[in-house]
């Protein structure tokens, strides 16, 4: 369980129902500011579609660069802040950013190490997911 930039606090367990991208992140993390365009793209692409979220958590300890990193860049999706090296990446074996997740509709986990959006694997997967 994470906040938002206006401190509303989400869990993954709040998006049961539809299939979740996640994206583990900092603003400081010159590959994970690589794979923004390539989210966005995605995002757009699947835009309108109520059974994908796609969600990003962050784990910069300066909150303020994160929030000016969500204004600048228009970051969409659902975007959380983790403060830091946290639950999420001691749960799920993080230890090197970005890391993207997926998980199914029912909560289970597809891959905790799904490919990133700049992948030509991501659209497949994310398909085979949503309309099976």
């Amino acid at each position: 369980t994470y906040p938002d930039k206006d401190g509303i606090e989400f869990s993954l367990s709040d998006f049961k129902g539809t299939l979740v991208y996640v994206d583990v992140w900092a603003t400081w993390c010159g590959p994970c500011k690589a794979e923004i365009p390539y989210l966005q793209k995605l995002e757009e692409e699947y835009h309108g579609n109520r059974r994908i979220t796609f969600l990003s958590v962050s784990v910069d300890t300066d909150k303020n660069a994160w929030v000016e990193m969500i204004k600048e860049k228009q970051l969409g999706g659902i975007q959380l802040w983790a403060d830091g090296w946290s639950r999420i990446t001691k749960s799920y074996a993080i230890f090197g950013i970005p890391r993207f997740m997926l998980f199914s509709a029912n909560g289970t986990v597809i891959s905790t190490d799904a490919p990133r959006p700049s992948s030509n694997e991501i659209r497949p997967l994310l398909d085979r997911n949503l309309y099976n």
